[in-house]
């Protein structure tokens, strides 16, 4: 799933993960009169990234990705940084464990988790640079540490509803049940 993340109409914003039918995105983008300067990449597979030459022709905005992420990028990202869209500050968690590169991003009290949280259930780590001990800890020590009411927006739109919020997730997900990181590999490694 793409998002489109701005100030407002007229504002500054950016697209993240450019992919699919990109066309719907710039009717918002131009209706809106939006001024896209960045596209936020969570992690580097095709399924998030093949849209990025169409965003680029259209709006020119600057491609941001983890330094680990095998694309090219115009700002390579690091865990804690920030990147200023307009008035709008995006922190970068870095949350390894389906990819070695895959970060979320947190505007406000709105996160983008890519394919590291879907609504009920997490992503896979049995595919090249998936780490599950990894996953455990992006989970359960970053991104549970978030307020309850942060807002999540996965990558695919798996779940019961299309979004959720951390709360919901740490009451209603079973992939963040109470487990220690061994018990969460095991669990991670059951077909």
């Amino acid at each position: 799933m793409s998002y489109l993340v701005a100030e407002g109409p007229g504002g500054t914003g950016a697209v993240v993960d450019p992919t699919g039918d990109l066309s719907r995105l710039m009717n918002v983008i131009e209706a809106e009169g939006i001024r896209v300067s960045y596209i936020l990449i969570t992690h580097a597979h095709p399924d998030h990234t093949s849209g990025i030459g169409v965003i680029t022709k259209e709006t020119g905005a600057r491609v941001a990705a983890h330094r680990l992420a095998s694309i090219r990028k115009d700002l390579p990202l690091d865990d804690g940084g920030q990147i200023d869209v307009g008035a709008l500050r995006v922190r970068i968690l870095h949350t390894p464990g389906h990819s070695r590169d895959s970060v979320c991003y947190l505007a406000g009290n709105k996160l983008f988790t890519g394919d590291t949280l879907f609504v009920g259930e997490c992503g896979r780590t049995d595919m090249p640079g998936g780490d599950s001990g990894a996953l455990y800890d992006s989970l359960f020590k970053k991104l549970l540490s978030l307020p309850d009411d942060t807002e999540v927006y996965p990558g695919h739109d798996y779940g019961s509803r299309p979004t959720s919020t951390i709360g919901r997730e740490r009451k209603t997900n079973y992939v963040l049940e109470p487990r220690t990181r061994e018990e969460f590999i095991e669990f991670m490694a059951e077909p």
